[in-house]
């Protein structure tokens, strides 16, 4: 995707549970008969994120999973970052501190935090001498997260868990992992995942791509604990809306069904060294045109062995 990611993933190879190895069967990719350049690895796992960068463009996936080009730090981005962690703390206060007057003082809080975690993130406001864009910035948050309170009645939830890793690998071997950002179980057992959107509800003709990354969690969520969720939700915080989802077993396999075929065209591409740029309206957003063959740029010398005939990189 051109845009990145509002909450950090492991889904890239090379450092920390992502460099696990995969079960050798199914449509894990081969081992690499030679090292590869500069500690490059093959992909090891899928998540939402990487799994819409595929879908989007094969080339992107490339340059964030294989090549791990640098990215700038997105304003709104960082902002979506920002206000997941005060969603996420609140609800280490009791239920009738969580008010929008705490979440909001939260907000300068968690950027402080986030900020002294990446200190590059200060570069995302340039010559801000009186310090007024940031102030801007921080109050668009807050405005977020008071949004979120029209939407939700923190005092009335008592989420199972927050930003939730999970980790499953399926029959064939394909591991799947990723943060759920809240889990609500009821007292009769039923499951609901939540996660929190920034941006606003996309139309409903392109609502499927959003749609898509809920089925994956409630996927592995089914593989690892047994039970399909109840219910898959969506919350706008930029919108002010709520989209719900009541998935079934054969929605879900047809989620894995996707996924191994994704699988397989990754592997493929992972091998061939051949990743196809695939241009669309979101190129305009991308952070790699100077390496992108739509832009006149050259991708990277592939890192890793080539299998076969070569690729087009």
């Amino acid at each position: 995707m051109g845009s990145s990611t509002e909450k950090t993933e492991v889904d890239a190879p090379g450092g920390g549970p992502e460099s696990a190895a995969v079960p050798a069967q199914g449509p894990a990719p081969a081992e690499a008969a030679v090292p590869a350049r500069g500690g490059a690895q093959p992909p090891v796992a899928l998540s939402p994120s990487r799994a819409s960068d595929f879908m989007q463009c094969p080339l992107l996936y490339r340059f964030r999973v294989i090549d791990k080009l640098p990215e700038k730090p997105s304003a709104a981005a960082t902002r979506g970052t920002v206000v997941h962690a005060v969603l996420e703390r609140l609800f280490d206060a009791p239920a009738g501190e969580r008010t929008a007057g705490e979440a909001r003082a939260l907000v300068p809080v968690e950027w402080e935090k986030l900020l002294a975690k990446r200190p590059e993130l200060a570069a995302l406001f340039p010559d801000d001498v009186d310090g007024a864009r940031l102030g801007q910035w921080l109050a668009e948050a807050e405005g977020l997260v008071d949004r979120w309170f029209t939407l939700e009645d923190p005092t009335r939830l008592e989420p199972a868990d927050r930003e939730l890793y999970v980790e499953t690998v399926l029959d064939s071997g394909l591991r799947l992992r990723g943060f759920i950002d809240r889990v609500d179980v009821a007292p009769t057992g039923e499951v609901r995942l939540v996660d929190y959107k920034t941006g606003k509800a996309p139309r409903p003709q392109f609502a499927e791509g959003a749609l898509f990354q809920m089925k994956f969690y409630a996927l592995v969520m089914w593989r690892l604990r047994g039970v399909v969720p109840r219910r898959l939700q969506l919350v706008y915080l930029g919108s002010g809306e709520v989209v719900t989802y009541d998935p079934g077993e054969a929605d879900l396999r047809a989620v894995e069904r996707k996924l191994l075929a994704l699988w397989e065209a990754i592997r493929l591409a992972t091998e061939t060294g051949d990743w196809r740029p695939r241009p669309t309206k979101l190129c305009g957003w991308c952070d790699h045109q100077a390496h992108c063959p739509e832009f006149g740029g050259t991708p990277p010398v592939y890192p890793l062995p080539v299998v076969g005939g070569g690729g087009s990189d």
